[in-house]
């Protein structure tokens, strides 16, 4: 290369740098047109489980960045008595977690330096699945100039002055399969804490999160990523959220009618609640899958950004042309 550059007539050399810095001008100036999308995972999960859905996306021009929640991904840290050999359970249940002091306003603040880094300051797309839900809807009153819209995966929205920790209790809950397979008391260790070597835990967190993933493979390979320790103070604290901040934000909402970890009725109600402080109506999205659609359905998952990213460049906040409108919602189904 050093040769070929060499051998160049300097004109040459001249014209083919202002031809690089034309590129990248182009580039640039591409990139800066485009919203960036900032996906952003539950408990236990981390920025790794968004990669089939990043891949879906990049197929269809569509920049994503998945991040990693406080105290998760390469955040995340573990108990001691995770690691010991041989395992001692009983200490392992009572061990104080090294993620108790994160709460869902110290991750919000987390999650909106990120979004803001990635988007340069602009507004973004986000999309937050589960309990990424209550942080994404504590960083959109924080910082609303920096969401595009707010998109929710079968997620938390704890809009109601509630903390989320409630929600996990309200009878539209009822069936919910996560409490289950918990290996410690919240309350006491400061997290919601899972032991995914456990064979039999291992097969509840399968049937919480993974029902429909049909591949064992990937489904094996999710549950032993998962963090160990998921900080309980996100849950605990109550959410206050705005009409003026977070209600002037588009939202949208992907209900997952076999989720065994939000249950599908519990789902619906934060809707509502969304639609109560909000300025427009959300526009919500039925899909037939379990908790995890970025594993069990990417490609339907990233259908559905895609079009929420393109109507983010019409300025087009109808996206249910041809679909039938649910009460207070716009509403469209999944193929």
């Amino acid at each position: 290369m050093a040769e070929l550059f060499a051998r160049l007539p300097r004109m040459s050399m001249v014209l083919l740098f202002q031809l690089v810095d034309e590129m990248q001008d182009e580039t640039r100036k591409s990139v800066e047109a485009t919203t960036p999308v900032v996906l952003v995972h539950g408990f236990w999960h981390g920025s790794w489980c968004w990669s089939l859905v990043a891949e879906q996306l990049a197929s269809r021009g569509v920049a994503s960045v998945a991040v990693d929640l406080d105290g998760h991904g390469l955040k995340s840290r573990s108990p001691r008595s995770r690691w010991g050999r041989p395992f001692d359970a009983e200490a392992f249940a009572v061990e104080p977690s090294p993620v108790a002091g994160i709460s869902a306003s110290s991750a919000a603040a987390s999650l909106v330096e990120q979004v803001r880094r990635i988007g340069s300051g602009r507004p973004c797309l986000v999309v937050a699945h589960s309990m990424g839900g209550t942080v994404a809807t504590a960083a959109a009153e924080q910082a609303p100039e920096l969401f595009a819209e707010l998109m929710y995966v079968t997620a938390f929205a704890p809009v109601s002055g509630a903390p989320t920790a409630q929600y996990l209790r309200m009878p539209e809950n009822a069936g919910e399969m996560v409490a289950s397979g918990l290996s410690a008391d919240p309350a006491s260790v400061g997290a919601l804490r899972y032991d995914t070597g456990d064979s039999d835990r291992r097969a509840v967190i399968r049937e919480t999160f993974y029902n429909d993933v049909t591949d064992e493979v990937t489904a094996e390979a999710a549950i032993s990523l998962l963090t160990t320790d998921a900080p309980a103070g996100v849950p605990s604290e109550p959410i206050t959220v705005t009409a003026e901040r977070y209600g002037s934000i588009p939202h949208s909402y992907v209900v997952c009618t076999r989720d065994n970890a939000i249950r599908p009725t519990l789902q619906r109600l934060m809707i509502r609640e969304i639609d109560a402080i909000s300025a427009q109506p959300t526009t919500v999205v039925e899909m037939d899958s379990s908790h995890s659609p970025f594993l069990s359905r990417p490609t339907a998952l990233a259908d559905v950004i895609h079009v929420a990213h393109r109507a983010i460049h019409r300025h087009d906040r109808s996206r249910t042309a041809g679909a039938r409108p649910g009460p207070g919602s716009h509403e469209r189904t999944a193929s």
